[in-house]
C-alpha cells in the first residue's frame, strides 16, 4: 500500500469534523432540556396536580408534533439543498422555547413550551442527521452517528447534575432552574452558526434535487420502509423516559433525587452509543438491534418489580443499555438504505412513522399508570417488547431473503 493510499485509508476512518461539531451542539441543546426535563413529571404532578395520562399525553404529543415537523424538515433540506440553515432555525426554537418554561404556572403552558420545543426539534433533527450522512463514509457511518449520540448523552448526564444541585442550592426553586437551562440553550446555536458549514455537494445529488412531490415518499425504498416498520413497533414499546421519573419517586428518591435517574441512564446510553456504533460497521446491523429489544424486555421486568432504589437502577441501567445499542443505529439504517437524493425525506418519514408509535405507545402507558399503576405500565412494555423483538426479526429475515432474490 502505498503512502498517498494509507493517507486516504486514515482520512476515511475519521471522523468528519462537522460531526463533532454537531455533536457538541446536541450536548448543550440536551444539558438545557434534560435541566428542564428531569423535573417536569415531578412538577407537572406534585405541583400542577397533573394525572399520569396527562403526562403521558403531554410526552407522546410532544413527540409527535417533533416527527410530524421533520417529515416537512427532510422533504425541505432534500429539495433546498440547505441542511445548515434549517438545523440553526431547529435549534433557534428549541433555544426560545427555554424561555417559556419559567412562565408555566398551568399545564397548558407546559403544552405551550413543549410544543415549540417539539417544532424545533423537529426542524432540526432531519436536517442535522442528514448533514452527518453528507460528510460521512459508509463505512463509518455507525461511528459517527454513535459518536454523535454519545455526545448528545453527555448532555443528557450533565444536565440532570446540574438540575440536581441546583435543587438543593435553590431550595426546590424549579422555576428558577428553567431561567439558568436557558444559558446552554443559546449556547448551542452559537455554536451551530459559527462552527459547522454545508457540504459540498455532489453533481448527482444537485441533479436530482428538484422540488419534491407526496410520491417521492412513496419512491422510498423497500429496505428504507422495512427500517421504518421495524422502528416503528419498536418505539412503540419503549414509553417515555417520564415514567422512569414517575417511577423513582415509587421507588424511594427524595424529589431533589429523580434527576439521578436520568444522570445514570444517560451515563450508560452515552458510554454505549459509540462503540455500538463501531461494532455495527464490524459485524452488522440486525444482531446489534435485536439484542437491544431483548434488554429493553429485560429493563421493563425489572422496572415493574422495582420496589426498591436498588432495583430501581438495574431497570434504569438496562433503559440505558438498550437506548444506546438501539437509537444510533437506527439512525445508521436509514443513512444506509436511503438514496442520496432522498435522504432528508427517508429520515423525515422514519421520524413521521415512530412519532406516531410513540403518541399512541404514551397515551397506553398514562392509561395503564392511572389504572393499574406501574406494575401494568412496565409489565405491558415487557410483553409489547417481546412482541416487537418478534417482528424485527422477521422483517430483517424478509430483508435477507429479499435481498438474496
Amino acid at each position: 500500500m502505498t503512502a498517498s493510499s494509507l493517507q486516504t485509508a486514515a482520512a476515511r476512518g475519521r471522523i468528519p469534523a462537522t460531526v463533532w461539531v454537531l455533536g457538541i451542539v446536541s450536548l448543550l441543546m440536551d444539558v438545557s432540556s434534560e435541566m428542564v426535563q428531569t423535573l417536569l413529571p415531578f412538577y407537572l404532578v406534585s405541583v400542577l396536580g397533573a394525572s399520569a395520562l396527562a403526562v403521558g399525553f403531554i410526552e407522546g404529543l410532544s413527540v409527535a408534533i417533533a416527527t410530524t415537523t421533520k417529515l416537512f424538515s427532510g422533504i425541505i433540506a432534500d429539495w433546498t439543498r440547505r441542511r445548515k440553515a434549517l438545523a440553526v432555525l431547529g435549534y433557534g426554537l428549541g433555544a426560545l422555547s427555554k424561555l417559556a418554561f419559567p412562565f408555566a404556572t398551568s399545564v397548558g403552558w407546559i403544552v405551550a413550551a413543549k410544543a415549540l420545543d417539539r417544532v424545533g426539534k423537529g426542524i432540526r433533527g432531519t436536517p442535522r442527521d442528514a448533514l452527518i450522512a453528507d460528510v460521512t463514509p459508509q463505512e463509518i457511518r455507525g461511528a459517527a452517528f454513535g459518536l454523535r449520540k454519545s455526545l448528545d448523552t453527555v448532555g443528557g448526564f450533565i444536565g440532570p447534575l446540574a438540575a440536581i444541585g441546583l435543587m438543593f442550592a435553590l431550595d426546590g426553586n424549579v422555576l428558577a432552574i428553567y431561567w439558568i437551562a436557558v444559558v446552554p440553550a443559546f449556547l448551542s446555536v452559537f455554536i451551530l452558526v459559527i462552527g459547522v458549514k454545508e457540504p459540498r455537494e455532489p453533481v448527482a445529488a444537485k441533479a436530482a434535487a428538484l422540488p419534491l412531490r407526496i410520491s417521492d415518499i412513496i419512491r422510498l425504498n423497500s429496505s428504507v420502509w422495512l427500517v421504518i416498520i421495524a422502528a416503528s413497533m419498536l418505539t412503540f414499546a419503549r414509553f417515555s423516559e417520564a415514567f422512569l421519573l414517575l417511577k423513582s419517586q415509587e421507588a424511594g428518591f427524595m424529589p431533589a433525587w429523580i434527576p439521578v435517574t436520568m444522570v445514570v441512564m444517560h451515563a450508560v446510553y452515552g458510554l454505549t452509543a459509540y462503540p455500538a456504533g463501531r461494532l455495527s460497521d464490524a459485524i452488522g446491523r440486525s444482531g446489534i438491534l435485536a439484542a437491544s429489544v431483548g434488554v429493553l424486555a429485560l429493563a421493563y421486568v425489572a422496572l415493574a418489580f422495582a420496589g426498591s432504589i436498588p432495583m430501581f437502577l438495574v431497570g434504569v441501567v438496562l433503559w440505558g443499555l438498550h437506548m444506546g445499542l438501539s437509537q444510533g443505529l437506527l439512525a445508521t439504517l436509514i443513512a444506509d438504505a436511503a438514496p442520496p437524493s432522498l435522504k432528508g425525506t427517508a429520515f423525515g418519514v422514519f421520524n413521521l412513522m415512530t412519532g406516531i408509535a410513540v403518541l399512541t405507545g404514551n397515551v397506553i402507558a398514562g392509561l395503564l399508570w392511572d389504572s393499574y399503576g406501574s406494575f401494568g405500565t412496565f409489565g405491558a412494555g415487557a410483553v409489547l417488547s417481546l412482541i416487537a423483538l418478534l417482528i424485527v426479526t422477521l422483517v430483517w429475515r424478509w430483508r435477507v431473503l429479499k435481498s438474496k432474490g
